[in-house]
């Protein structure tokens, strides 16, 4: 048996006629930067979300970008958040010369552990930035209570949580701004880069849109320093065309966890857990086994393929050395970068796919 880790191919055949025709529509129209396409996307994200505003952009490490470049987040500035994440969440700080600040995570959820980073907190902290890893949104009531308390931004890295809830409410919603990413591997993914940055604010809203194309306030006349951080509309229209289905697909992503959930219940691993005040869109399905690198040759062996997110937390890696965290700093983020493994997630996968993958688990 051969399984495909996210099934890209067999979820274009599936909603092919309506992917092909927004492309051929965008062909036609020849207007390919911004316009129609972005707009009905980000207006189908509003309805979607509840958010008061959806704005498009080119990836979501730019969604990252945009949301602490409109909070006007300065060199020096501090940003607290997670050594357990993709880099693209602590390196748009570092880009923007300000100082990522990292807090351990939960042993249980792997998000932020929300009990220590009031102890992080320091006169140059400007916003927390929690990450929804694997899906699912972290503990946003205590986060909200200490960045209320503190006067502190909260901006969500969603990029692999869209469509996740927190005591019933959109990730998307949460947040000073939240963002979230395209990317094809994603739960809902074009076929290239894209992101988008959620806010209830106006004022936030405006300053994100004019900062997406390079600052201008008007054609020409730049209010801001910004970038080329565009959606193209190709991929605004196969996003759109894929969002009608978005909620089967999540429903069957989380069936899929269940039957994964059933399937290893009595095996020496720990299966994900899932907050009970969360609905997950589980981005992936990630285990804990004491030898994870032994069983990802053994699954490899038997053509089932596997991923590590993430092998080397960011405290620990080489372009954060100036940072001066050394082995040891955050040790639940170092055991479990140790013990971490993505089996294949999809909403495609088959029960005979999934007790095949656990068998030989």
């Amino acid at each position: 048996m051969k399984i495909d880790f996210a099934n890209l191919q067999y979820q274009y055949k599936l909603y092919k006629d309506e992917i092909d025709e927004a492309i051929h529509r965008v062909l036609d129209s020849s207007h390919y930067i911004m316009g129609k396409e972005v707009e009905s996307l980000e207006f189908a994200l509003e309805s979607f979300t509840q958010s008061k505003y959806a704005i498009t952009c080119s990836s979501g490490t730019d969604s990252l970008l945009l949301a602490m470049m409109a909070l006007d987040i300065q060199a020096d500035d501090e940003v607290i958040t997670t050594p357990f994440t993709f880099i693209a969440t602590a390196e748009t700080i570092a880009f923007l010369k300000a100082k990522p600040v990292f807090v351990d995570i939960d042993e249980q959820t792997y998000n932020i552990d929300a009990s220590k980073i009031e102890e992080k907190i320091t006169n140059k902290t400007k916003a927390i930035i929690a990450v929804s890893l694997y899906g699912q949104v972290c503990d946003m009531d205590a986060i909200s209570k200490i960045a209320n308390k503190y006067n502190l931004k909260v901006i969500i890295d969603g990029a692999q949580s869209f469509g996740s809830t927190f005591n019933g409410v959109m990730d998307s919603f949460l947040g000073d701004i939240s963002t979230s990413s395209f990317f094809p591997s994603k739960p809902l993914g074009c076929f290239g880069d894209g992101g988008v940055v959620f806010t209830n604010n106006k004022n936030i809203a405006e300053k994100i849109k004019s900062l997406r194309i390079h600052g201008q306030s008007e054609r020409y006349y730049h209010k801001y320093i910004g970038l080329a951080g565009r959606m193209d509309a190709i991929q605004c229209a196969i996003v759109n065309a894929k969002l009608k289905h978005y909620k089967k697909d999540l429903a069957l992503r989380q069936e899929v966890a269940k039957q994964y959930d059933k399937a290893l219940q009595d095996r020496d691993v720990i299966t994900p857990f899932i907050d009970k005040r969360v609905s997950s869109v589980f981005a992936q399905y990630s285990l804990r086994v004491k030898n994870s690198d032994k069983l990802q040759q053994k699954l490899t062996t038997n053509n089932i393929p596997t991923a590590i997110h993430y092998p080397k937390p960011l405290h620990l890696q080489e372009c954060f050395s100036y940072l001066e965290y050394n082995r040891g700093d955050f040790p639940i983020a170092e055991m479990i970068s140790k013990e971490i493994i993505s089996l294949p997630m999809n909403p495609y996968l088959g029960l005979d796919e999934i007790l095949y993958m656990c068998r030989h688990i």
